[in-house]
């Protein structure tokens, strides 16, 4: 079993105002002086205040039941539904990671909320996403790279609460983990804490692919992986 911690750099992760005016809706040509002022100031914030961590676990033993579309990792059945489950099947084990931005971004962002500063709340919200999943991609390269030699490939990444995997099953995707992983808790109602983290799985094998996220077969509109398909193309 291989367990690797990563301690990332925010300069690792390549941030720029272009891609955070992009997810607010901006379009070239647009009038965006003032936003991309006040995007740039809390990008420099940001800089200074995330703790972003990544952690990955890879396990070996891991089932698949193809009539229920479940996936057995160390005796724990996820009921990961038909999307996840298609994509990681020719698995022959899996990576249960976690990931963060720390917790003083979403921290920002609450507390500009209070003070009535809607717009770099908002901004702060987007930037420790950003901050997550760019970080995830990173750890995502690190595991290609540790099981590169090994012939093996692995696919995309996979979290509850997406894609039909009922968010529930974080509580047992946290049993997998240790204690205090990556500084990460769960709340009773499966949320995490900071709340700019993510979990889940990554299929591993000779057999497995890195395709292109499934989303026209999904009817979920506010989806993190079509922010993550959009940053691909970008």
């Amino acid at each position: 079993m291989i367990t690797k911690t990563l301690n990332i750099g925010y300069k690792d992760l390549k941030l720029s105002s272009s891609m955070i005016e992009s997810v607010l809706g901006y379009k070239e040509g647009d009038d965006r002086e003032y936003v991309k002022s006040l995007i740039e100031e809390t990008l420099a914030e940001s800089q200074g205040i995330s703790n972003i961590k990544a952690q990955f676990t890879v396990f070996t033993e891991v089932h698949f039941e193809a009539d229920t579309k479940m996936v057995e990792i160390n005796k724990i059945k996820f009921q990961v539904e038909k999307i996840v489950f298609n994509q990681v099947k020719k698995s022959d084990s899996v990576a249960i990671f976690l990931c963060t931005a720390g917790e003083e971004i979403g921290v920002r962002s609450r507390n500009a909320m209070k003070e009535k500063d809607f717009l770099k709340g908002y901004i702060y919200d987007i930037i420790g996403s950003e901050i997550v999943e760019a970080a995830a991609d990173l750890m995502q390269e690190d595991l290609e790279k540790a099981i590169h030699d090994s012939g093996k490939k692995i696919t995309n990444r996979y979290s509850p609460g997406y894609c039909g995997w009922d968010v529930a099953e974080q509580h047992k995707l946290f049993q997998l983990m240790h204690e205090n992983y990556c500084g990460i808790k769960l709340t009773p109602s499966a949320l995490m804490d900071p709340v700019k983290s993510i979990s889940g799985i990554i299929g591993i094998g000779e057999n497995v692919k890195n395709s292109p996220y499934t989303c026209k077969l999904c009817n979920q509109t506010d989806c993190v992986y079509h922010s993550i398909r959009e940053r691909i193309k970008q």
